[in-house]
């Protein structure tokens, strides 16, 4: 008697092998299995996506905070006190854990696809805890030393949502697939309703997020403003140190407009450029008055400020990977920089007919000139001849103090009404590209009100706020912003809404497509027998195993016709089957039969 075996095939496949041989180590021939993954390793797949949704969060935040690198090591130095670039080891991270990731996750979707068992090995299980705890303690770090950076997020979505959208909307499509291959098969579960509805959800929300976008770069370009003015802050500090005599030469060789530095006054009036309080990170204070490198800069006299090297440090630290750009004169020429004066600076501005934006940092509590310190500054500006019109002072507190100081445009980094503004009679305002949005830079701009945005050192940010009106911007790298001759992007509405209507109608359809095929696909091996199923599965080849599942299924179909008290006999002879049946009797028992 012939009796049906549940067939098991094993198919020399190299993908497969290759597949569930990086994802569980599974490197033998493997058995194709219609047994759904177990619950656990159904749990490590999700455990999978979360990691690389989060990584996915992570790269693009430090991809889009690449305009702020600067600011975020400086946090770092006034935490530690000392200079390192903090960065690159966040980078090579978030690189190495995010390549792995979507390694993994392409070879589970390829599991899923092929109808493989999800057998994640122990060891990428523990990959993707370590990887998911280090990217989760990489976050709550960034949320404590640098919190206000999670506004570029909203911010660089005015340049990357409509490129996010039709990226997501892709993938969702694409996605598809698996869900309705999931969704369509016989077996009918509440757990495939919830993924159907969550799916469509997903789906629709995608198709309508393009209501909830602002774009200023979505509009006419009849209505673009002239180019935002390049303010070099600090100079160019990305091609020069930060406040010297030389990055403010290059600053302007670049195209800047305006320069703008960090006003601090010296103990015996002085007014002088540095950023910090303390010398330690701009100059070889440590070497020359190693007792006093954490003195306040304020607390030293002119002649020890110009005694010192603020040169050498950018040549050693190299804080922005620009040094091997440097030719030989120009690494000569910064290593002989010394602390620049505000008078020096501006002399500067006026033979290069450029405004200046003042920083002015009020002297602490025991200085000799603590009450005199704006009269000192005052005194810097008439003597360098720039007329009072081109200069801007940020920072002069107390307001009482501003009225004695009129003639200079005053300026406030803090964001106020239009009310403030009028009664504190300011005229122009310089805030942190976060904390202005482009209907309240229309209105300070509609109330010839000036706006300056900081910092601003990426071309998509440039971007953004060209098309938003700004008239100038503060930038570390006006080398970069030199190369911007327009926005990036630009785009009127009626050609966005048509290629906002047109992605989602397409979705639509490939979606309903792919669902529609998945179900005539099920639906068509629904007529099939397991072992019509499995030959159409192995490869048009003339071997045994072929013969043998031949022999099986023309076994079947024979079955189908013969009666109770029918035998079916199969004898190989020579490698070629036979097949023979005869009736018998009630003693067929005992008679011995031959074919």
């Amino acid at each position: 008697m012939v009796k049906h075996q549940p067939l098991q095939v094993y198919e020399k496949q190299v993908l497969v092998s290759f597949i569930t041989g990086i994802y569980g180590c599974r490197w033998k021939r493997y058995q194709r299995s219609q047994d759904d993954s177990s619950k656990w390793e159904c749990s490590w797949f999700i455990i999978l996506c979360s990691s690389f949704l989060l990584l996915l969060f992570w790269a693009y935040f430090w991809l889009v905070a690449q305009n702020d690198f600067d600011e975020f090591n400086w946090s770092v130095y006034n935490r530690c006190g000392e200079w390192r670039d903090e960065t690159i080891p966040i980078l090579a991270s978030t690189t190495v854990g995010f390549s792995y990731i979507s390694v993994l996750m392409i070879l589970a979707f390829f599991h899923i696809s092929l109808g493989q068992q999800l057998n994640l090995y122990w060891l990428h299980k523990v990959g993707v805890l370590a990887t998911l705890l280090t990217t989760i303690s990489g976050v709550v770090s960034v949320d404590d030393i640098w919190a206000d950076e999670w506004d570029v997020l909203l911010v660089s979505l005015q340049s990357t949502a409509p490129f996010l959208h039709i990226g997501a909307l892709t993938t969702v499509t694409a996605l598809s697939w698996l869900v309705a291959g999931y969704v369509v098969r016989r077996e009918r579960s509440n757990f495939q309703m919830m993924v159907l509805i969550a799916y469509v959800i997903i789906l629709m929300a995608l198709c309508l997020a393009p209501l909830s976008f602002s774009c200023p770069c979505v509009m006419d370009s009849r209505s673009l403003k002239p180019r935002p003015e390049v303010i070099g802050r600090r100079g160019a500090p990305m091609l020069a140190p930060e406040n010297t005599m030389v990055s403010f030469n290059r600053a302007l060789q670049h195209g800047a407009s305006s320069l703008e530095a960090d006003v601090t006054l010296s103990v015996d009036g002085v007014p002088f450029l540095m950023r910090d309080r303390t010398l330690r990170r701009t100059t070889d204070v440590s070497t020359v008055f190693s007792d006093r490198q954490h003195d306040d800069a304020a607390f030293f006299n002119w002649t020890e400020l110009r005694s010192l090297n603020a040169g050498r440090w950018f040549l050693e630290k190299d804080p922005y990977w620009t040094v091997e750009t440097l030719t030989g004169r120009d690494r000569s020429r910064i290593s002989n920089q010394t602390v620049c004066s505000l008078l020096e600076m501006l002399r500067l501005a006026v033979r290069a007919n450029s405004s200046a934006l003042l920083n002015v940092r009020r002297p602490p509590a025991g200085h000799p000139r603590y009450r005199s310190w704006f009269t000192d500054t005052m005194w810097a500006v008439q003597k360098a001849g720039i007329s009072q019109k081109r200069v801007r002072t940020v920072t002069w507190t107390p307001d009482t103090d501003r009225g004695r100081v009129r003639g200079f445009q005053q300026t406030t980094n803090e964001k106020l009404s239009m009310a403030e503004i009028k009664q504190r009679g300011i005229t122009s305002l310089t805030l942190h590209y976060s904390k202005a949005t482009h209907r309240e830079i229309e209105e300070y701009l509609a109330n010839n009100v000036s706006v300056t945005v900081y910092p601003v050192n990426e071309p998509w940010l440039y971007s953004v706020l060209w098309c938003s009106g700004v008239p100038s911007v503060s930038s570390d790298a006006p080398q970069v912003l030199r190369k911007v001759p327009s926005p990036i992007w630009l785009m009127s509405q009626n050609a966005y809404s048509f290629i906002w209507i047109a992605s989602d109608l397409v979705s639509l359809a490939v979606v309903i497509g792919i669902f529609s095929f998945q179900k005539w696909r099920v639906s068509g091996m629904q007529n099939c027998n397991p072992e019509q199923i499995m030959l159409s599965a192995v490869p048009h080849r003339s071997n045994r195993d072929v013969n043998l599942m031949k022999e099986k299924l023309i076994v079947s179909e024979l079955n189908n016709g013969l009666s109770s008290t029918e035998e079916l006999s199969l004898y190989p002879e020579n490698g070629n089957p036979r097949y023979c049946h005869r009736d018998l009797g009630p003693s067929f028992h005992k008679e011995q039969i031959e074919c």
